[in-house]
This record gives structure tokens, C-alpha cells and sequence, in this order.
């Protein structure tokens, strides 16, 4: 029954990664016409702690887009400098919504084996009963 757990807890270890990535990119997109925002990002990392699962992963630390602001030209913003120039995000909504999408594939990947292991753990304690 190792191997239903260790499959229960690598799939749960992605459905979470996965959330966490999900709620970056929402919160991107929610930002995209915020002056100053800065797009975040998020790696997966092996899982490191000493009780889970090998291969598990985790969201690693969260980064800020490096990328240039854009520059908008607005006079009458009160963010703007004397040339009427101020910076908006780095966000690209194309980008965003591809990141969301993934996400949630492969969520709903992680989801389909989660419940796969599931009834075949189900169906194992069944055979065993008889």
C-alpha cells in the first residue's frame, strides 16, 4: 500500500504547486493596468523536507519580471514626470493566459491520476475482501 500513498502524495504535492501558480498568475492579471507592477513568477522545486516524498515538488521562491516597464504617455496621471511619461507593468495578458491555461491542465492531469490511484487502491481493498 506504499506505492497508493507515495502516488497519493506526489499527485497532491502537484495539485498544490499548481494552485499556487494558478493564484500568481491571477494576480498578474489583476494587476496588468497597476502602475510600477512587476509580473511575478514562480519555479518548481523538488520537494525538500525529510518526510516527503521523493519527487514531490514545491513553488520555489517567488521572482519579479526584470523586463522593462512599459512607458505610457499620459499627461494629466498623476504618476507622470514632466515629459508626461509614466511606467505601467511588465504584464502581457497573452503570456498570462497561456500560464493559466497550463496550469490548469496540469492540474487536472494531477487530478486524473490522483483519482485513477484512487479506485485503483479501491478496487485493490475490494479484491482483497473476497
Amino acid at each position: 500500500m506504499s506505492g497508493f500513498s507515495d502516488a497519493l502524495s506526489l499527485t497532491s504535492s502537484g495539485l498544490k504547486a499548481q494552485a499556487q501558480r494558478l493564484r500568481f498568475v491571477s494576480e498578474n492579471i489583476a494587476n496588468a493596468d497597476t502602475p510600477g507592477f512587476r509580473r511575478k513568477t514562480v519555479p518548481f522545486e523538488v520537494a525538500g523536507g525529510g518526510d516527503s516524498t521523493p519527487g514531490a515538488v514545491e513553488i520555489g521562491r517567488v521572482r519579479l519580471d526584470r523586463a522593462e516597464l512599459t512607458q505610457i504617455y499620459d499627461p494629466s496621471h498623476p504618476l507622470a514626470d514632466e515629459s508626461g511619461n509614466y511606467e505601467g507593468s511588465n504584464v502581457d495578458l497573452i503570456i498570462e493566459i497561456a500560464d493559466a491555461r497550463e496550469a490548469q491542465r496540469s492540474y487536472e492531469a494531477n487530478l486524473k491520476v490522483f483519482d485513477q490511484t484512487r479506485q485503483m487502491s479501491s478496487s485493490l481493498m475490494e479484491l482483497l475482501r473476497r
